[in-house]
């Protein structure tokens, strides 16, 4: 999930054009001792030409060379955005933690605590490998809405957090699916039971019913897949897995005629 954040990078080009009052027209590679203002003029100048190396390496001898100024503050922060812009997330954690620990009562915190929570989310990979980063991020965001939760850091916190609990089920998914294939219907049943009560509000729910139905059809409980059926068709009734469990169950097509709709009949096994 690497998706380039447009409002994450305008909120610190604005943070950083709020200390900039010129610019200056070189740059150096070799840092010499600078005043704290031309050394962080060079610094944003290369930000805003999208050179992060060179930003970062220009914020960090702000501090570096000024380290009580109001700008080594500031420059802390910068250097962690450019270390995030060149996709070198673990840099920008490592800055971001030490900001944090540094700067609690700063009026950026609650940017510091958002970005390191997106270190984390762009590092989220597809569902057949390790989940860390995604724990880290759920939790890092959960962290932002516990501590701003009426900015717009937090509303935007909470869409992600749907997402990465959509991707978390995914990966239970995956799991149960491969335990099924190998006939561990015990342990598949498990997998999918998280996900039906832990994850109820992801798209994975239906077929984690679904899969439930057929792991206890393989185990000769007909009786509790019916029961399970009865719940998938009461809450996804125009599903197509509601369609499949009831094909498995009753030799049945479900499939609504066209321009038809079809209200299961397992739904009404259960008093709702």
């Amino acid at each position: 999930m690497n998706v380039r954040i447009s409002a994450a990078r305008a909120a610190m080009l604005a943070a950083a054009l709020t200390l900039a009052a010129c610019s200056s027209s070189s740059e150096r590679e070799s840092f010499v001792e600078q005043p704290v203002e031309v050394l962080y003029n060079q610094a944003t100048d290369a930000l805003l030409a999208d050179r992060y190396v060179q930003a970062a390496r220009l914020f960090n001898e702000v501090e570096r060379q000024h380290p009580y100024s109001v700008w080594a503050t500031k420059a802390q922060l910068m250097a962690a955005y450019a270390n995030y812009a060149r996709d070198r997330h673990d840099d920008a954690i490592q800055a971001l933690d030490r900001f944090i620990q540094l700067n609690p009562g700063n009026r950026d915190i609650g940017y510091a605590y958002y970005l390191r929570a997106l270190s984390y989310y762009e590092q989220i990979v597809d569902v057949g490998r390790d989940q860390a980063n995604t724990l880290s991020a759920m939790n890092a965001f959960e962290d932002v809405i516990r501590r701003f939760p009426d900015t717009s850091f937090a509303r935007d916190a909470r869409v992600r957090m749907d997402l990465i609990r959509d991707h978390l089920a995914g990966k239970e998914m995956e799991v149960a699916r491969f335990y099924q294939r190998r006939g561990q219907c015990t342990a598949s049943m498990n997998r999918y039971r998280v996900v039906i009560e832990q994850y109820q509000t992801t798209s994975h729910v239906a077929e984690a019913l679904h899969r439930l139905v057929e792991c206890s059809l393989q185990l000769g409980l007909r009786e509790e897949a019916r029961q399970v059926a009865a719940v998938l068709g009461h809450n996804f009734p125009g599903s197509p897995w509601y369609a499949e469990s009831y094909l498995m169950l009753e030799g049945v097509d479900l499939r609504p005629a066209e321009g038809g709709t079809t209200r299961g009949w397992l739904s009404r096994l259960l008093p709702f």
